[in-house]
């Protein structure tokens, strides 16, 4: 609260004559937001809002301009998800799925395949819904697998331990995969279409972004698996466990048929129009008038009112009341908009191409390479000082703006910064998944830096390589 004033007057009064007037009051008002931020002096969504507002008070720009991008198309479509991402939660949809996989016959009570079939499960919800909702749901089913296996005798305190972090990992990894599977890749998706007017559909992000959740979550499965290994290769009575709470939630019901209903038309509406370019050009009528009138945002948002419309039964005229959906992370939907403002502003004052410029003087970003290892490095470690929300809000334009500077293609280096920005998994402040597992008691600190510096490591080094590989090629 002392810090981010003094801060902002020292910028204010600083003579940054290469500025110009209003760009050099919104540097101040970026310096104020970014250390209120880290220092999470105040709530990262209420600072969000203090950037715009300050741009209005300091006559950056007009209060229409300054607040347009809270009314951004992704916005929505963060609006939309959530909400159907909530209706899977109320309905407990997603713990049918989690104990209908791990009662799978194949999984069996095999230490391992469980460990396997649990981290699966974290990146695939992960990757459709809230990676908080999915944590929230699977720690309390993981913990209570580990009392029972160590109650027997059969595993020893490392495999609970690698148990939780699959969580994270799983959630981090799984949430890269779709656009809305986490706020980075929406961030990224909307700062190319905003700053550069460039779109990337659905499901061409999930073209680059699935095999690199793959290829970490492979890595993670093997690694953790490694640490965690047991002495023995079945545990008696696990499977009935399972069993037993997979009945206990009976036949599938009403509820939770009007959301997976729901959800799959919004998966559709997602999937389907992304396919046409592949097959008919992105140039062909029916294309752009099907990606016109379809955009992911009003997919969404038709998912969710879905879920108003289609009745339980005649006393329950809604899947979800608007009680239960007004329970989404209105705060994650605030500190998107807010950052896209100061995105916005950063370019329309030139502050954005100054820092670009800056930056580019000192370091060695003359071809695409180098920076797309930067940006990814770059926005790991800012995530670990913050929510990677927020980092990602930080990053993305600062890549875009280096890369435009030394007159680079900036849609690579972005994308991988955008993506690596979900890789930090160091200390729990980095995603609230993070914060859940070390809430459970049974990731200390130091085990989660020292099993995370492995897993950031491997992160800046493949997810650069990947983006490189997958979108040039």
């Amino acid at each position: 609260m002392i810090l981010g004033p003094v801060l902002f007057g020292l910028v204010l009064v600083l003579p940054l004559d290469s500025l110009s007037p209003a760009a050099h009051r919104l540097s101040a008002i970026v310096v104020l937001v970014i250390t209120f931020w880290v220092t999470e002096a105040l709530p990262l969504a209420v600072t969000a809002l203090l950037g715009p507002t300050l741009a209005v008070v300091f006559q950056i720009a007009p209060v229409r301009e300054a607040f347009a991008p809270m009314a951004s198309p992704t916005v929505f479509l963060f609006l939309g998800s959530f909400i159907l991402a909530q209706g899977l939660f109320v309905h407990r949809v997603n713990e049918r799925i989690a104990y209908s996989v791990l009662s799978l016959k194949i999984i069996g009570a095999r230490p391992g395949r469980i460990l396997f079939a649990y981290g699966a499960l974290a990146a695939f919800l992960s990757a459709w819904m809230s990676n908080t909702a999915t944590a929230a749901m699977l720690v309390p089913i993981g913990l209570s697998l580990i009392a029972f296996m160590e109650s027997e005798g059969k595993v020893p305190r490392s495999y609970g331990t690698v148990m939780m972090l699959m969580t994270a990992y799983g959630c981090s990894r799984g949430g890269m995969a779709t656009p809305v599977g986490t706020p980075p890749n929406l961030i990224t998706l909307a700062m190319l279409r905003d700053l550069l007017d460039i779109r990337i559909s659905f499901v061409e992000w999930m073209f680059l972004a699935v095999p690199v959740s793959l290829i970490l979550m492979g890595i993670a499965f093997v690694y953790l698996n490694w640490i965690g290994k047991t002495a023995v290769k079945e545990i008696p009575g696990a499977s009935a466990i399972i069993a037993e709470r997979k009945k206990k939630l009976g036949r599938l019901k009403r509820g939770e048929r009007n959301a997976l209903i729901a959800f799959g038309v919004t998966v559709f509406l997602w999937v389907g129009p992304g396919l046409l370019p592949l097959f008919l050009g992105r140039d062909h009528s029916l294309t752009q008038s099907v990606l016109t009138t379809m955009p992911e945002s009003v997919a969404a948002l038709i998912g969710a009112i879905l879920l108003f419309l289609l009745p339980i039964s005649k006393t329950e005229r809604a899947t979800i009341t608007w009680k239960q959906a007004s329970q989404i992370d209105w705060g994650t939907i605030l500190l998107f908009g807010g950052g896209l403002s100061l995105g916005s502003l950063s370019a329309s004052t030139g502050l954005a191409l100054a820092v670009g410029e800056g930056i580019t003087s000192f370091l060695p970003t003359d071809s695409v390479i180098p920076l797309t290892f930067a940006g990814a490095l770059f926005t790991v470690v800012l995530s670990e000082a913050m929510s990677n929300t927020a980092a990602a809000t930080i990053a993305i334009p600062i890549v875009i703006s280096i890369a435009q500077a030394a007159g680079i293609d900036p849609v690579v280096p972005a994308l991988s910064a955008g993506l690596a920005a979900s890789c930090a998994v160091v200390l729990p402040v980095s995603s609230p998944p993070n914060a859940i597992v070390y809430s459970s008691g049974r990731v200390g600190i130091s085990q989660m830096i020292k099993y995370g510096l492995l897993m950031d490591l491997v992160a800046v080094t493949l997810v650069p390589a990947l983006v490189l590989v997958l979108w040039q090629g």
